[in-house]
């Protein structure tokens, strides 16, 4: 009897490890994604704020063109 005990433990604590080391290799593949997503927001950021201030130039201009429209 005390060895079908073991012979469970054993089978419980093996699924755990095995359980363990899928989640690790899991974490590391979200970790590699997670990066990967970081990277590619960053280049989002990046583009938007180069259209942003080609925005802001252009809206500048038109301000000072009108501007001076209004002294002519």
């Amino acid at each position: 009897m005390n060895g079908e005990i073991f012979a469970q433990l054993e089978r419980k604590i093996q699924s755990a490890v095995d359980s363990i080391e899928m989640l690790k290799m899991e974490n590391e593949e979200l970790k590699a994604e997670n990066a990967r997503f970081q990277q590619e927001r960053d280049e989002w950021e990046r583009r938007l704020g180069g259209l942003l201030d080609k925005l802001q130039s252009l809206d500048e201009e038109t301000e000072n063109a009108a501007a001076g429209e209004s002294h002519s």
